[in-house]
């Protein structure tokens, strides 16, 4: 590069940062690896000495900025294209002549064959102030605000839904029980905001300071998610809502681990196929194993049937969620023997009653009223919202407080 000669004042009040991270962004587009350890050692250099002229300009950038000699050809180009034809920032101001503006900070045509950002000298000129007009208001209508489809949905009857709006509702009651509670175990692990000092960690700690217990370390008890059963009644008197119900049965096998289970006349564990990664298919899977639906319904058998069965140990600290209508073939006193049983096996029961929300509504039936004082919340479940109401409720139910059964009385306690 030959030596070409500028007046002293070449970078005379350019500031420094601004010049290396303006060149640095023209090598970057360039293809050469210039980032702000590069940036910062220009600026230091043109710190402790300011160049003169143009060659020396170009060797401390280039020491500077240029780490492979592949980089080299691109560096010259970049350089050659910036400081080629560039004039020296103005360092005094001229009067305008009468109608001319008054701007020292001319822009500079960007060179041809750099399209990038910032032709010309970026860090000597400014752009043109340009106005813009600014925009009317004639002729703009504001847009229409409608529900979205999950809340056009929400308390629309189950049977009134197609197949793809069902799937929809499944991947929100997805979302919506994503962050299940969970529950202290009995063991401990090592942990910075435990209360207990674990003994055996700190008793091998102090075997490197003389046995001196100089670092004292703490445990904490282990938190897991806590269980939930779930069991859907799909029996005849179930048809409008059992399709909809699948859909919460999957988001509870997916989210939180959940033991699902399908029962009319009889038991049908559903937990592996509702855990199929395609929603539809899922569905389709646990419909066609169910065998027996449509048909009569057998509460107090099907949830035998699930306490004597080597699933029956899942119930045992778990939330039971039990959803049906209450319209049950078998005597209310087998029921109630039933649900005395999974009620002091189970950590809480919770029952979904799609009729629960029907103004006047009241536990008459004699299934339900035979459940009722061992359910720990009876739940309206008619709609997409009831149900993830629902969800929220399953949530708060899994708290520690003593429990509060609900009574077989003509008005009903409907927690909702």
């Amino acid at each position: 590069m030959g030596r070409t000669q500028v007046s002293d004042g070449l970078l005379r009040g350019v500031d420094r940062a601004a010049f290396a991270t303006a060149f640095a962004g023209r090598l970057r587009r360039a293809g050469v690896p210039a980032g702000l350890t590069e940036a910062g050692d220009f600026v230091r250099a043109l710190g402790v000495w300011t160049p003169g002229e143009t060659t020396a300009l170009y060797w401390a950038a280039r020491i500077s900025f240029v780490r492979r000699h592949a980089d080299l050809a691109a560096f010259d180009r970049v350089f050659a294209a910036v400081f080629a034809d560039a004039p020296p920032l103005p360092l005094t101001r001229v009067a305008a002549p009468p109608g001319a503006r008054d701007d020292v900070h001319l822009p500079v045509p960007a060179d041809t064959d750099d399209t990038g950002d910032g032709g010309g000298l970026p860090w000597a000129t400014l752009p043109a102030p340009v106005a813009v007009a600014e925009p009317s208001d004639a002729g703009v209508r504001l847009p229409e605000r409608r529900p979205s489809a999950l809340a056009g949905l929400a308390d629309r009857p189950f049977e009134d839904l197609d197949g793809a709006q069902l799937e929809l509702l499944g991947e929100a009651l997805r979302e919506a029980v994503a962050r299940w509670p969970s529950r202290r175990t009995r063991r401990h692990a090592v942990g910075p905001a435990g209360r207990r000092v674990a003994l055996r960690p700190t008793i091998a700690r102090a075997r490197r300071t003389a046995w001196e217990p100089v670092e004292v370390v703490r445990e904490r008890p282990v938190r897991r998610p806590r269980r939930v059963v779930l069991l859907c009644d799909v029996s005849e008197s179930m048809r409008a809502q059992a399709h909809a119900y699948l859909h919460l049965l999957r988001a509870f096998a997916v989210a939180a681990d959940a033991e699902v289970f399908a029962f009319a006349t009889t038991l049908t564990r559903l937990t592996v196929a509702l855990r199929h990664t395609s929603a539809s298919a899922a569905i389709a899977h646990a419909s066609a194993a169910v065998t027996d639906r449509f048909g009569g319904t057998r509460i107090a058998t099907n949830l035998r049937a699930l306490l004597a069965s080597p699933h029956g140990e899942a119930v045992r600290g778990a939330v039971v969620l039990i959803g049906s209508d209450g319209w049950d073939s078998d005597p209310p006193a087998e029921l109630s023997a039933v649900m005395a049983r999974l009620s002091r096996r189970a950590h809480r029961v919770v029952w979904l009653n799609p009729r629960a929300g029907a103004p006047g509504f009241a536990p008459l039936v004699a299934g339900m009223a035979a459940a009722l004082p061992y359910c720990d919340r009876l739940l309206p479940a008619a709609t997409f919202r009831d149900l993830l109401d629902a969800a929220d409720q399953l949530q708060s139910v899994t708290c520690t407080e003593g429990r509060k059964r609900l009574t077989a009385t003509p008005t009903p306690r409907i927690i909702a």
